[in-house]
C-alpha cells in the first residue's frame, strides 16, 4: 500500500493534468453532504466547472467470529431502493476523529460486539469523480457480543456469512456495496497469507 508521502512523490510526474480552482460555490448545505460547484483552470488553460460532493469520511469493519463467520448487516438503502448486505460503517463524527474510533463506535452501535483486536485493511476512496469521500476499512477479531443499538433513524439487522458463502453473494452480485465487496476480497487475501504463514 502506498504511503501518502509516495503519492505526494508521485503527483510530480503528474504535473501536466492537475486542475487549478479559481473559485468555488456552496450549492446545497446538508446534514451530511455539502454540493459544491468549482470553477477549475485545466492544464491547458482552459476553463471548466466541477461539481462535487464534500464528505466527512467514513469508516467501516468487517468482524469476524471465532468460528470464522463474517457479521453483516442487512438495511434499506433509499437512493438504491433496495435492501444490501453490507459490513458496519458510518460516518467520522467530527473533524480529526481517529477512523479507528468510528469504526469501534459503528460495530458497537449496528452489531452490539466489542472486538479485541482491529486490522486496518486500506484506505478506499469511495467515488472519485464526484467526492471527496475516503473510507477506512477494519477488520475485527476478538468478539465479545453485546446489545445493539443503532440511530434512532436506523433499522438494521444482523446476519453472518462463512467466507465461502460471503464471496458466492459477492459473484452473485447480492452483495454489490463497494466497501464491502473491498473488505470481503481484502480480508480473504489477509487470511490466506496468515495461512501460508502458519499464523
Amino acid at each position: 500500500m502506498a504511503k501518502d508521502w509516495e503519492l505526494d512523490k508521485n503527483m510530480g510526474k503528474d504535473a501536466d493534468l492537475i486542475e487549478e480552482k479559481v473559485s468555488s460555490e456552496d450549492v446545497f448545505d446538508g446534514n451530511l453532504l455539502h454540493v459544491k460547484k468549482d470553477t477549475v483552470r485545466l492544464p491547458n488553460g482552459n476553463i471548466a466547472y466541477r461539481e462535487w460532493i464534500k464528505h466527512p469520511g467514513a469508516s467501516a469493519v468487517v468482524p469476524v467470529t471465532p468460528e470464522g463467520r463474517l457479521i453483516f448487516v442487512r438495511q434499506y438503502r433509499y437512493p438504491i431502493q433496495q435492501v444490501t448486505l453490507e459490513i458496519p460503517a458510518g460516518k467520522l463524527d467530527a473533524e480529526g476523529e481517529d477512523p479507528l474510533d468510528c469504526a469501534r463506535r459503528e460495530l458497537s452501535e449496528e452489531t452490539g460486539y466489542q472486538a479485541e483486536k482491529y486490522t486496518f485493511l486500506t484506505k478506499l476512496a469511495t467515488t472519485v469523480g464526484f467526492s471527496n469521500e475516503f473510507i477506512y476499512i477494519y477488520a475485527a477479531e476478538g468478539l465479545t457480543a453485546g446489545r445493539q443499538h443503532p440511530d434512532e433513524d436506523e433499522f438494521i439487522n444482523v446476519c453472518t456469512l462463512t467466507m465461502d458463502e460471503a464471496m458466492a453473494k459477492i459473484r452473485s452480485g447480492e452483495i454489490c456495496d463497494a466497501k464491502s465487496v473491498t473488505a470481503v476480497l481484502l480480508l480473504r487475501d489477509l487470511q490466506d497469507l496468515q495461512d501460508l504463514q502458519g499464523r
